[in-house]
């Protein structure tokens, strides 16, 4: 009998089991064959595009301000309220223009006095025919400055210049409302464009009339969109030119949203397979082939997503098939059989 020392037994124990596993492992090819349809591996023509990032505006936009200096009384809307065209947003204080208002109005009866009694007193010929025309022009310049002071006390409501929501509020009651200082911002949610500014290699192949898919950040699908303003001047800071392009859907749109525009670039023929048919495990992307009658693993790179496919960068070659149901669940080495 062979006596061990001690210090060897933990590791001949070790050796022993190593050698007993292989036995105990079941083969991957050692099941029955799995039928599976398979799919062969084609190419097919795509266009490719190049992302450019842009913000959905309204393509009604307008920011309202006040005629006269004034304080601001009253203001009657708040930020998401819809307004009707010609509705009252703010109020302003326009005591001033009242009192041209009424001085104007005194003016005007002097001068229809003055005129009336020129009038007589030409019929009696006490005065001249000049007198008359002058006290007629004095009575024309009066109305016209009632008129003008009248259409300027108009002014003090601060109306909605077309029927929108109130998207920014830009003063309060109290303010001093000014000439070129703006009250409110009004926008047209139902009029929306996409704009996006282009570099000079990519507007070469953008035109007035072409249409492009917009990808929104909150939307699953793509909006079409056609272009309707092109800036014929690049920006002197980012070298970029402003595109604008009119979208055909609105539903759900909100004006600053984020997206990006496809633009065409130019056509190619690229390898793509339906995105079931790729499985992830960790940062791997994984394509099982068949080959002789069994799966092999492949290890792929995918592109851009294309609807319910994916564009494959390597991995696959023409002409392969490839198991595209049920992917997740095979593993490299089964057996398989083809379905019709």
């Amino acid at each position: 009998m062979i006596r061990y020392p001690l210090y060897l037994v933990p590791l001949l124990l070790t050796a022993c089991d190593r050698h007993e596993a292989p036995d105990q492992a079941t083969a991957p090819d050692s099941g029955p064959p799995i039928a599976v349809r398979a799919l062969t591996v084609g190419t097919q023509s795509h266009v490719s595009t190049e992302d450019i990032v842009g913000t959905v505006r309204s393509k009604q936009r307008s920011l309202v301000e006040a005629k006269f200096s004034g304080r601001v009384l009253q203001f009657l809307v708040s930020p998401g309220q819809m307004v009707k065209a010609g509705e009252t947003m703010a109020t302003l204080d326009a005591r001033e223009i009242q009192a041209k208002v009424d001085q104007a109005q005194a003016v005007l009866e002097q001068a229809q006095r003055e005129y009336n009694r020129q009038k007589q007193l030409v019929t009696s010929g006490a005065t001249t025919k000049q007198e008359l025309d002058a006290a007629d022009s004095r009575l024309k310049i009066s109305t016209a400055a009632l008129s003008e002071a009248e259409t300027m006390i108009g002014y003090a409501k601060v109306t909605a210049p077309f029927e929108g929501v109130v998207t920014r509020k830009l003063a309060d009651v109290g303010d001093l409302a000014m000439p070129g200082k703006p009250l409110a911002e009004v926008e047209a949610p139902t009029q929306l464009r996409f704009e996006a500014d282009l570099p000079e290699s990519v507007l070469e192949r953008v035109k007035l009339g072409d249409e492009m898919q917009v990808m929104l950040s909150a939307g699953k699908t793509p909006v079409q969109a056609t272009v309707s303003e092109i800036s014929p001047i690049a920006d002197a800071v980012s070298r970029t030119f402003r595109v604008k392009l009119d979208m055909t859907t609105t539903n759900g749109l909100r004006s600053g949203q984020f997206g990006r525009v496809a633009v065409p670039m130019a056509k190619t023929n690229i390898i793509s397979i339906p995105a079931a048919a790729v499985t992830k495990r960790g940062q791997m992307e994984i394509v099982f082939a068949i080959k002789n009658k069994k799966t092999a693993l492949r290890l792929v790179k995918t592109g851009k997503t294309l609807g319910d496919k994916v564009e494959i960068l390597s991995g696959l070659a023409e002409g392969e098939q490839i198991i595209h149901e049920d992917a997740a669940s095979f593993r490299d080495g089964q057996n398989i059989t083809l379905q019709p």
